[in-house]
């Protein structure tokens, strides 16, 4: 089961590393909205579809005051290949020892084709002005990502 956390409930403070090597906490967005997207990872057929979802709409979320934020246990280097693979305007945190996941409950035993292995469930988390969780998507429409998050605020 995906995520311990519930809507309403105050989003646990994180700090991680960017493409860059940025340090990006959740503090620095104080009266901020964020959308606070977890994903498997970069360079992957969904991944990329959802990340290039964001990017094709980032104007309208920034319009609607929403800050991009994702994180995926791949490591600096892969996000920023990510990035500029795709010109994805918005941060990746490269969370490889999944504090971050683990924290926001998204790291768990998964199963494909009968293969139990260890990942990301691809959630997102809206995280209100005053730092709540506002809305969860468990399951995240990839190729409609941006509406969703716009409607969610």
């Amino acid at each position: 089961m995906p995520t311990h956390l519930k809507e309403g409930q105050k989003a646990p403070a994180f700090s991680g590393k960017d493409q860059d090597g940025n340090k990006i906490s959740l503090s620095q967005f104080k009266g901020r909205k964020i959308a606070l997207y977890f994903y498997p990872q970069d360079l992957t057929p969904t991944c990329t579809v959802q990340a290039c979802n964001l990017r094709d709409n980032f104007s309208l979320l920034q319009k609607n005051g929403i800050q991009i934020i994702g994180i995926s246990p791949d490591d600096m280097a892969k996000h920023k290949r990510f990035i500029e693979r795709n010109a994805l305007p918005f941060p990746l945190i490269a969370d490889t020892n999944h504090k971050i996941l683990e924290k926001y409950g998204v790291w768990g035993e998964k199963q494909m084709f009968g293969h139990k292995y260890m990942g990301v469930y691809r959630t997102t988390f809206l995280i209100d002005e005053k730092g709540a969780i506002k809305k969860i998507f468990l399951k995240p429409k990839s190729k409609q990502h941006a509406e969703e998050i716009i409607e969610g605020f």
